[in-house]
């Protein structure tokens, strides 16, 4: 092999390297600080449909972040452009697995341990959820085609998450389950970034080809966003019919699926806009957290440790 060579973090080529790194760690937190067991009293005054909603809807996610963080990644790493875009892609690997933790996190504190066998039983096997995760596990493993990898990626964070996440924020906005919402708040402006960013690798790379190349990935893209939306209306059926909220969802998936084709640089598909989705869950899906807190870019919702002065006993072990 040739010399291997260190990452020069003075020697950048592209900017939005460095500035998504900077984002992404600015962004850190871990599920542990949040206390989501303050959310117990409104979880006991929900009805067992609206909990099963929340269980397998968050059992879905799971699934989701654990392909991205075990597959995802790793195969967008096999086309990069520069060394720095390796150590982005190590840091949203990372955080893609804080994700799925923190819904394990969510689980123990308001499910049972057979409620929760029940759960992932039913995401590892699930007709509809099972279909978009292999569809995209299937690209992903494509090494001949590098940018429908970022397609499916983009499509995947900014898009496919999005049936899952109506559902909490929801409940904030209904002021219930505060704290599992400011986990999802966290999660949801990690993936702005992680869409934004790899949208952006992306059109770098689509710009490079041949005009005809370039159409043929287009058609390819839009071709590939409807099926993965007529998979996904039949997902959002079977998690939502039972508590009649499936076409608020379904608008908000396609509000969502066009915000990730703005990520890629191309020209929404369907007519739902801002004005189309539910206020409240829109007011939700804002990057920020709840109570911002100037010394931390996590969120007030986040518990950060107390700080004391040792003394000379501290050390009388």
């Amino acid at each position: 092999m040739e010399n291997y060579e260190a990452i020069n973090w003075n020697a950048i080529s592209d900017q939005i390297d460095k500035a998504t790194w900077e984002k992404l760690t600015e962004q850190f937190w871990l599920d542990t600080r949040i206390p989501i067991s303050n959310d117990l009293s409104d979880w006991r005054e929900l009805d067992e449909d609206h909990k099963w909603v929340v269980g397998h809807v968050f059992g879905g996610l799971t699934l989701l972040d654990t392909l991205q963080s075990q597959d995802g990644m790793a195969a967008l790493r096999k086309d990069i452009r520069t060394p720095h875009e390796t150590a982005v892609l190590n840091n949203i690997q990372f955080m893609e697995s804080v994700h799925a933790k923190s819904y394990s996190s969510i689980f123990e504190t308001l499910n049972t341990p057979s409620e929760i066998d029940e759960i992932f039983a039913w995401s590892d096997s699930e007709e509809f959820l099972q279909n978009k995760t292999k569809r995209i596990y299937e690209l992903y493993h494509d090494d001949e085609h590098p940018l429908k990898k970022k397609i499916s990626s983009v499509f995947l964070e900014t898009f496919l998450f999005y049936s899952g996440f109506f559902t909490p924020l929801y409940y904030l906005g209904h002021n219930q389950l505060n704290n599992v919402a400011e986990i999802i708040k966290l999660i949801l402006r990690d993936e702005s970034v992680h869409g934004t960013y790899i949208g952006y690798k992306f059109q770098l790379g689509l710009k490079e080809l041949g005009e005809n190349e370039q159409q043929e990935i287009k058609d390819w893209m839009y071709n590939f966003l409807y099926d993965l939306y007529d998979n996904e209306e039949k997902y959002v059926h079977t998690l939502y019919d039972q508590v009649g909220w499936t076409d608020e969802v379904l608008t908000f998936t396609r509000y969502n699926a066009n915000k990730a084709l703005m990520n890629l640089g191309q020209d929404p598909l369907f007519p739902d806009t801002e004005a189309d989705v539910n206020p409240i869950v829109m007011n939700g899906i804002s990057t920020g957290t709840s109570n911002h807190d100037f010394f931390s870019q996590v969120g007030n919702g986040y518990r950060l440790g107390n700080v004391e002065t040792m003394s000379d006993e501290d050390y009388n072990i």
